[in-house]
């Protein structure tokens, strides 16, 4: 059976479409949960032990879970308690919860690599907590954390293709949609396959070369 090219061609817009989603829902996903792991850091810092628990458990709960339980969960489950969700917020949630968890362990171990003297000198010449944190202890741990939070974003990004459970018409979705009408396998999955590597690796380069800079110092240079 020799390889339809034509077909593979008129295929290639809904491809592209389906691209724009998987940036999309990683993007908003990466951010979201980026966003989560500083205010848990920013919490942990404060070492009040029933919130530490309440943080130790939900990443505890999150990294332990696969995603496509915590994605069925709130897209099937939810709507019985009246909480009905489109499968794009779905996916965004859950996704933010799975990545707030990975990121938030990255952004601690970050944390607890700043020298103990730079934040006694800190509070030494009068730096509020609040000040400390945002001038000494999150720069300097988000440096100490590039490789690990870069790595966990093109995790993110991966994990996109879940999200297909819940209709998300990213890349892996339009595949099995194609597959199933046309039944075009050996085509559509040498175009997800193509794909992804197109998206993923030159994502991958890209976030190496900036975790370089950033370490040199010369971002902007």
């Amino acid at each position: 059976m020799s390889f339809d090219w034509n077909f593979v061609l008129s295929t290639l817009p809904a491809f592209l479409k389906a691209v724009g989603v998987t940036l999309q829902v990683g993007a908003i996903a990466i951010a979201t949960s980026l966003l989560v792991a500083l205010v848990n850091a920013s919490i942990l810092m404060l070492r009040v032990p029933v919130l530490r628990r309440v943080i130790g458990v939900y990443v505890e709960v999150a990294r332990n879970t696969p995603l496509l339980i915590q994605l069925f969960f709130i897209y099937f489950a939810l709507p019985s308690l009246g909480v009905k969700l489109s499968g794009f917020a779905s996916a965004i949630i859950a996704m933010t919860f799975l990545g707030g968890a990975y990121l938030t362990e990255v952004l601690r171990a970050g944390v607890e690599a700043v020298p103990k003297a730079q934040i006694e000198s800190g509070l030494a010449i009068g730096l509020s907590r609040w000040q400390l944190l945002r001038h000494v202890i999150l720069p300097q741990a988000g440096l100490l954390s590039l490789p690990a939070l870069f790595a966990n974003f093109i995790f993110l990004l991966k994990e996109t293709t879940i999200v297909s459970a819940v209709a998300v018409p990213e890349i892996l979705y339009t595949t099995k949609n194609y597959i199933a009408l046309y039944y075009k396998t050996y085509e559509m999955l040498a175009v997800m396959t193509a794909l992804c590597v197109l998206l993923f690796l030159p994502l991958s380069l890209l976030l190496a070369r900036l975790e370089r800079r950033l370490q040199h110092g010369q971002f902007g240079s």
